[in-house]
This record gives C-alpha cells, structure tokens and sequence, in this order.
C-alpha cells in the first residue's frame, strides 16, 4: 500500500512540474496526466549531442536549466548556430509531423536538465485525446515559425544582401491521396 502512495506523490510532483513550465501552462489536468505519463527526466553534459540533423525523430524536451544550441550541420564545415535555447524552451518539434527527422543538431553547451517525453506513446495519446493533439501542435507551430525565422535571419546574414534564389520544392501533399469522402457524379 505504501508503494502505490508513493506512486501516487510522485506521479503527482510530475504533473505539478509539467504545469509549472511555460511550454504546458494553461493545460488541462487531464491532458497533463497524460503527457506526464510519458515524461522522463534527462540531463546533459557540456558538448553532449541530444540529438542529430537528418535522424529519425522521436521525441522531444522541455528544458528546465541549461543552454542548449541549435545548429545547422554544414556537410563538412563548422556547424551553423541558429538559436541558442535554455529554461522554459521547447528542443524538438519534428517528431510531430513527417518525415519525422530532424532538421537541426542539438547540443548542450552548459549541464542542462530537461523533461523528456516518448513521441511514440505521445502520438498515441493525441490520437485518442484531439484537444492534447491541437494544444501541443499549437504550441509546437509558434515554436517551429521562431525557429525558421532564426534559421532565415542567418541565412540571410550569411548571403551579406545577396540576392538569393527561391527554393522549389515539392508539397508533401502532392505525394499523398486523400480520401475527401465525395464521390464524383457523371453528368
């Protein structure tokens, strides 16, 4: 019985400290219930690599002391440093949508602690639950239009008022059939 008290305190000290970071204010107790489930805690050294440019994506970190930079791997030369991102940040925001790869290398540059969450799991749980779904993507797409803008303004540095070329890419869209639900009607 002891045991499932003490579960119970702790799993409570989590869903206390997922409600205190600026990330996931304002969530339900439900919804932080649910991410608490899947939450870890993870520290990080000096110079250490959280994750990798072009690596599978799978989860993500809400940071909640220490500094972390974000950088664009360059294919030979020194990394590019986009952002550099600490206490109160979001790390990680491409487990969310396909391909499901990330687009920068994250690595600590001071002792860091993060709360760390199982994309997996949190995939199923926003399948299950949409209002998680629509919260989290709502959060996570303020961060990701921060975090191109920082990767444009280097860009844009570095081309020293060049002008540049635009980039044509192909919409993931176009490589998928939807099933809009209609049926077409012959005439």
């Amino acid at each position: 019985m002891k045991m499932t008290s003490e579960a119970t305190w702790e799993a409570e000290a989590v869903i206390v400290r997922l409600s205190e970071h600026p990330f996931l204010r304002g969530l339900t107790r439900t919804q932080l219930m649910l991410l608490a489930d899947c939450a870890l805690t993870a520290q990080f050294k000096p110079g250490e690599i959280i994750f990798r440019q072009g690596e599978r994506a799978d989860r993500f970190y809400l940071i909640d002391g220490g500094k972390v930079v974000l950088q664009a791997d360059t294919g030979g030369g020194e990394p590019l440093i986009i952002e550099t991102i600490g206490a109160g940040d979001l790390l990680g925001w491409s487990w969310m949508m396909p391909p499901y790869v990330w687009h920068f290398t994250a690595r600590a540059v001071e002792p860091t602690v993060a709360i760390h969450f199982a994309g997996g799991v949190l995939h199923d749980y926003c399948n299950r639950d949409h209002s998680l779904g629509f919260e989290l993507h709502k959060r996570m797409s303020a961060v990701m239009m921060k975090r191109l803008q920082a990767a444009r303004k280097k860009m844009l540095e570095l081309h020293g008022g060049k002008k540049l070329e635009p980039v044509i890419g192909i919409s993931p869209f176009m490589e998928q059939e939807f099933d809009t639900g209609t049926a077409e009607i012959d005439p």
